[in-house]
């Protein structure tokens, strides 16, 4: 499969990243023969290959929740430390983007 140069723009813009036009040109040529050898894999027969998702073994620790009450003076103190408040709540700066 062939990408175009404004396939790779959207790409650059999904990815919020800036390119040149060399970069752009550059990109094309590449992204392009990843996903022609990409291709190749469709030819595997894989019919009856059970589908994995890890093949370690391990899997994931869960424990349960504890709450843990802690005095009035700790949490005045936590709250009179922590940088951004609105009232009894803590701000902390917005991790996910629009």
């Amino acid at each position: 499969m062939a990408l175009n140069i404004s396939e790779v723009e959207h790409i650059a813009h999904l990815a919020r990243i800036e390119l040149t036009q060399t970069e752009k040109e550059m990109f094309t040529k590449q992204l392009s023969d990843v996903l022609a050898y990409i291709n190749i894999l469709n030819e595997v027969e894989t019919s009856d290959v059970q589908p994995t998702t890890q093949v370690t073994g391990l899997e994931n620790v869960y424990r349960d929740d504890q709450v843990v009450e802690c005095n009035a003076e700790v949490v005045e103190r936590i709250k009179q430390n922590f940088p951004q408040r609105h009232g009894d709540y803590l701000s902390v700066p917005r991790v996910l983007k629009k």
